[in-house]
């Protein structure tokens, strides 16, 4: 016996806290009968269904992507306009959908899946899994802005969690500079948000690395499988934080 939302994720419907929105919300029948509970339980027997549309397995797959500038992080959008799974349509049958995010003006790494419990873990904060980002901002980072970056800043939201800032050029008479900061939380427009926090606002920004992931071989718009030895290890990173 598997919990209703675990199984939802498992089939490559959504991640596993959208699952437990769509069972609070009335959107997800076990046997012919709504269920709103988020610990009931349920058998290979049991018959799901998600929106009206009974939950088929599916093999799990595992895709990264350097996602273009200019393209929502998402299956659908309501404006019409193009979603990072529009890249895959034509060539991908199973129902991927992002790991996390990418603002629509962001590009970089992003990867997706049919599997919840592996998005699960790779975006949930308390799993710590770094993502690397470099930012071109307007204006040059004083070393006490940076620090606090490097200790956690205040937004509304929260206090965030320490992270990994450098700055690798900058340009004093131009009003700008380049920084690379690691953090492993995934907030929405996080890292802008923090840059403008120190009074220095991103005007390009690319997540480079996902993990021990990189774009090496890629150009925007382009993707390629992960390696099932790949997953292992994001997987094992997840679970005991390091890679032996």
């Amino acid at each position: 016996m598997e919990r209703l939302q675990k199984v939802i994720a498992y089939a490559g419907v959504a991640s596993r806290r959208k699952a437990e929105s769509l069972i609070l919300e009335g959107k997800v029948k076990v046997n012919g009968k709504v269920v709103k509970e988020l610990g009931t339980k349920v058998s290979n027997s049991d018959t799901i269904e998600v929106n009206g549309v009974k939950l088929e397995k599916e093999d799990k797959v595992y895709f990264l992507l350097y996602k273009p500038r200019g393209v929502i992080s998402a299956v659908t959008d309501d404006k019409g306009r193009k979603t990072v799974t529009d890249i895959f349509k034509k060539h991908v049958p199973e129902r991927i959908f992002p790991v996390g995010r990418l603002d629509y003006d962001t590009s970089g790494l992003l990867l997706l899946t049919n599997d919840g419990e592996f998005a699960y873990q790779m975006t949930h904060p308390k799993f710590k899994i770094d993502k690397t980002y470099i930012a071109r901002v307007k204006g040059v980072p004083t070393i006490d802005g940076l620090k606090k970056l490097q200790r956690g800043i205040k937004l509304e939201d929260g206090k965030t969690a320490p992270a990994k800032v450098s700055m690798t050029s900058f340009d004093v008479k131009a009003e700008k500079a380049i920084c690379e900061i690691t953090i492993h939380e995934g907030r929405n427009r996080q890292v802008r948000r923090m840059f403008e926090a120190i009074g220095t606002p991103v005007v390009k920004l690319k997540r480079e690395r996902f993990a021990f992931l990189d774009l090496t071989g890629l150009n925007p718009g382009e993707y390629r499988q992960l390696t099932k030895h790949e997953v292992k290890l994001l997987r094992v990173l997840a679970e005991t934080g390091k890679i032996d």
